[in-house]
């Protein structure tokens, strides 16, 4: 059961309306790394999750705090299209753009001023669950594949790619309000990378998974001959001076082994067999010339 506090985790709440910065701060709620994306995988990771209690109300935990976190970007986001007083007006009528819509222009107008026109469209003047195109958010942004350690590195990555975009729209505005709410957001994905990090190397530690993915699948059905090997596949040997291409393998089961000039080891291509007349795709041969 979730219950709402009527308060937000943090402020969000921009010193003045800013319906250009407004789209562009859709990405970071909708898109493919935003707050949707986050909070919905967490939530699936811990209600599909079967392993020992304290992975399953960690990962509960921070998928409800994304809850939070999508309250607080589509409020900003909200708050960034609002009317403003006076004076802001008045500033803000400087820039063709925000000016449009605060200058009380037509709709036409406000349409080709940069802001997203569906805010005034579809929602109007709030948020949706869209990236900073207009693109809907989607489901298959979400990872929830019941193995925990291929999961919490995806984490990582999410978190990283959420953090990346965060900093980047923070350069993007100087507004005072928006740079302190990014500023917590920016500091709970610190938070949440070492989190991941923290909760693999206890996945780990506990034995419930290791390196590769998944551990329980018997290491001798693989062509082990070919588990270790860096293959050089482009111009250039500049790879073999990286880790990954001597020495032993972070799993401690090999060496990594570098392939100069690899060797294709499958059979030479063939033609396919003829498809079914009745699919009308091209056929092998030319086809016959209709009877007259």
């Amino acid at each position: 059961m979730f219950f709402r506090t009527n308060q937000f985790q943090y402020n969000a709440k921009p010193d003045r309306p800013d319906p250009v910065y407004a789209k562009k701060l859709q990405e970071v709620l909708g898109g493919q790394w935003g707050e949707i994306s986050v909070m919905m995988t967490y939530l699936f990771q811990g209600w599909n999750c079967r392993a020992p209690v304290k992975y399953r109300d960690m990962i509960l935990d921070i998928g409800t705090e994304e809850i939070a976190h999508v309250e607080m970007l589509a409020t900003m986001i909200a708050r960034l299209l609002e009317t403003s007083p006076v004076e802001a007006q008045e500033e803000a009528a400087k820039s063709s753009a925000v000016g449009a819509i605060l200058g009380g222009s037509r709709l036409e107008d406000v349409l080709v001023s940069g802001m997203n026109p569906q805010h005034a469209i579809v929602s109007g003047l709030g948020a949706t669950p869209t990236d900073s195109v207009g693109y809907p958010w989607n489901a298959r942004y979400t990872i929830a594949s019941g193995n925990l350690l291929a999961d919490f590195r995806f984490n990582v990555t999410a978190e990283s790619q959420g953090r990346l975009q965060v900093c980047r729209l923070y350069e993007m505005t100087d507004d005072p309000g928006v740079r302190d709410m990014l500023s917590f957001l920016i500091a709970r994905d610190t938070m949440h990378q070492n989190q991941w990090l923290a909760a693999i190397a206890e996945l780990e530690a506990d034995g419930l998974e290791a390196t590769p993915v998944p551990q329980s699948f018997p290491q001798d059905l693989e062509k082990s001959e070919v588990a270790y090997q860096f293959w050089n596949c482009s111009d250039g040997t500049d790879s073999k001076a990286g880790r990954w291409a001597k020495g032993p393998t972070p799993d401690g089961k090999g060496e990594f082994q570098y392939l100069e000039h690899p060797q294709p080891l499958g059979e030479t291509v063939e033609e396919l067999a003829a498809g079914d007349p009745l699919l009308h795709g091209t056929p092998k041969r030319p086809m016959p010339p209709a009877a007259s």
